[in-house]
């Protein structure tokens, strides 16, 4: 397994028992979608409070608003976001979710979650992200339809309805959501 340097701390992942895919390739430039899932670190639940799962929904759409690329759907659950997104114009989707990751992380860093405290944290994120390229409708659909079903999947709800950190609610009410996205 790959060593990855953590915060250039010395510190190797490896040694930390986290596995690194190996082989992960990015690939853009081909106008696909991308299904994106970043957590927090070590899957700590760091968004367990809504209020913090609300900064991340409203970073997103600074972020997605400053850079121009179209979101598809959303889900922000305690310790993980999945996203499914186009490119932007002009940069990366790694560079949208570094930009994502970084505005979120200094505003949470803030807080103080019960017995937790974020700055007694060596990171708020993973330093790594998953990124799959959609390029189908069915594959769309599927990727849609497991971001909504995950917070019941997970029994923090009993119905996407009840969870408003995600796009369910957009598609379900014809695009009212607690941020805009772009229905395909």
């Amino acid at each position: 397994m790959p060593q990855v340097r953590f915060l250039n701390l010395g510190i190797g992942l490896s040694s930390l028992r986290f596995a690194m895919p190996t082989g992960l390739q990015r690939f853009y430039g081909q106008g696909h979608l991308h299904f994106i899932t970043f957590s927090c670190y070590r899957r700590l639940p760091l968004l367990k409070r809504a209020a913090a799962r609300d900064v991340v929904v409203q970073e997103l759409a600074l972020v997605r608003e400053r850079l121009g690329f179209r979101l598809i759907g959303y889900v922000v659950m305690p310790e993980h976001v999945h996203l499914l997104v186009s490119e932007p114009p002009c940069v990366t989707p790694s560079t949208a979710v570094h930009d994502l990751k970084l505005r979120t992380s200094r505003k949470l860093r803030q807080w103080d979650s019960g017995a937790l405290r974020f700055e007694e944290l060596r990171a708020f994120w993973q330093a790594r992200f998953y990124d799959f390229n959609v390029f189908t409708e069915k594959k769309k659909k599927e990727k849609l339809e497991y971001m909504h079903g995950n917070p019941v999947t997970r029994r923090l709800v009993s119905h996407p309805k009840d969870w408003p950190w995600s796009s369910w609610s957009n598609y379900a009410n014809r695009g009212r959501g607690l941020i805009c996205v772009d229905l395909f």
